[in-house]
């Protein structure tokens, strides 16, 4: 009788977990059947969904739930708290499996060069992001001593960390942030924050609902200066074109012609405005300088040579996020992705490097909303099972899941399984009962583990 197909997915987010889904809904999965370990290098599983959502935004992470019923399928293995490549490495996921998905996301934040970026008090909105959300690499703690405060961008994740920046923390509390962050907040002397786009209304990159929410917060106040209200034909067209830009352009148009409110924190949105230089002093950040810019007619900007200092002392560059580069893996350092075709990983010399894929946005960059890595990963498997069907994927030497296992015990690997994350999820959430929140995220690594039964 033939053994069920056995498939790796390293890296347990929503691109890993559509992967797997696709997977099970395949013919193959009927005949001869898959077998599918998940390996996730934090504890938990869910990916960017644990520790790059907004505490706010508990629509998105309802996404968890239909995650859930992918992995509460017995052909699906979580192994959590395993790093690729300190724990296993290609050559040993070889030996297992008879294909490798790689599916590992982006977390660091993507380089932005101008003057003082550098300074004190300049910082990646990544890095911020992973501490409000307690991510457990990183410190405890987040110096958060600026009354105005610049933000760099015009994405959702600009929008994320301005809203956080702008809101109280007890407006905070019923969400699940830790209690570090929630003591950290506290101490937040943020008055005014500056969101600056270097194009304009039409070419903002909010998602309109995620634009709209702003407005919803008893403390801010969002303020869009008219002359920043401004289309060329390539505006116009995208405008006509496309759904989504055209309502976050009416959104910041009703928001312009408005009178200002009175609530406590303003929240600007400056559009028109390229960021050239973080000013300093004794190697801290004390303004930002930008150019203003005018439309060309396509959609596109250019500098006036007209330029403006903002009176700030911090700014969070939110210009996007980057990939890690991955070893044994041909890898594109301008796009920080892994080149591949239709999701086969591609080697210098244009060769497919045999049975290993890539989905998500270590495949395509960290661009669209979550559900978008859904067509990546159809698309991926359905090309690796092309591949099975031709007889193209390698033969492992230790098929058997157990192998896997006795590997991990034999080198001491602590690892947290899908039976683990129930208890975790069960123990966040009693944390959070007493204070009538939903649950209280664990943060320590070690208090992830001790609750998993790791």
């Amino acid at each position: 009788m033939p053994r069920p197909l056995r498939v790796a997915i390293v890296g347990a987010g929503p691109a890993g977990i559509y992967a797997a889904d696709a997977l099970l809904k395949s013919d193959v999965a009927t005949e001869p059947g898959v077998s599918i370990d998940l390996f996730e290098r934090m504890p938990a599983p869910f990916g960017l969904i644990r520790y790059g959502v907004a505490p706010d935004h508990p629509r998105i992470k309802g996404i968890i739930t239909a995650l859930h019923q992918v992995l509460d399928k017995p052909q699906i293995r979580l192994f959590g708290n395993v790093d690729y490549p300190a724990d296993l490495n290609l050559d040993d996921l070889r030996a297992f499996y008879d294909a490798v998905i790689f599916s590992t996301g982006a977390m660091a934040d993507r380089e932005m060069s101008i003057p003082g970026i550098e300074l004190d008090g300049s910082y990646g909105a990544a890095d911020f992001v992973s501490w409000y959300d307690g991510h457990p690499d990183v410190p405890r703690t987040w110096p958060l001593e600026a009354e105005k405060v610049a933000v760099l961008g015009v994405g959702n994740v600009a929008l994320d960390v301005a809203r956080i920046l702008a809101k109280t923390a007890d407006e905070l509390l019923p969400t699940e942030i830790p209690p570090n962050v929630h003591e950290g907040l506290k101490a937040n002397k943020a008055l005014e924050v500056h969101v600056f786009g270097r194009r304009g209304p039409a070419q903002a990159k909010f998602s309109p609902m995620e634009l709209r929410e702003l407005d919803h917060s008893p403390n801010i106040e969002v303020i869009v200066d008219p002359e920043d209200i401004d289309y060329d034909e390539g505006s116009i067209a995208t405008r006509r074109g496309n759904k989504q830009a055209d309502m976050v352009a009416k959104t910041l148009e009703n928001w312009a012609i408005r009178d200002a409110g009175d609530r406590p924190h303003k929240l600007f949105l400056h559009f028109f405005e390229s960021p050239s230089e973080i000013l300093g002093e004794d190697g801290k950040v004390v303004g930002l300088r930008t150019e203003r810019t005018a439309l060309d007619g396509t959609g596109n900007v250019k500098g006036t040579g007209e330029f403006k200092d903002w009176d700030v002392t911090a700014v969070y560059r939110a210009v996007g996020y980057l990939s890690e580069k991955l070893p044994k893996l041909p890898w594109d350092l301008d796009s920080g992705t892994v080149p591949d075709e239709g999701g086969r990983v591609i080697e210098e010399s244009g060769a497919h490097l045999q049975s290993t894929y890539v989905t998500g946005w270590i495949r395509r960059g960290p661009v669209g909303l979550i559900g978008h890595t859904k067509g990546d990963a159809n698309e991926t498997v359905s090309n690796l099972l092309a591949d099975f069907a031709a007889g193209a994927l390698h033969t492992p030497s230790s098929p058997a899941p157990e192998a896997v296992d006795a590997f991990l015990a034999e080198r001491d690997v602590r690892f947290t399984t899908w039976e683990g994350w129930y208890k975790l999820d069960a123990a966040e959430k009693a944390l959070g009962e007493p204070q009538g929140r939903e649950r209280v995220k664990l943060v320590e690594r070690e208090d992830m583990l001790r609750e998993s039964g790791a």
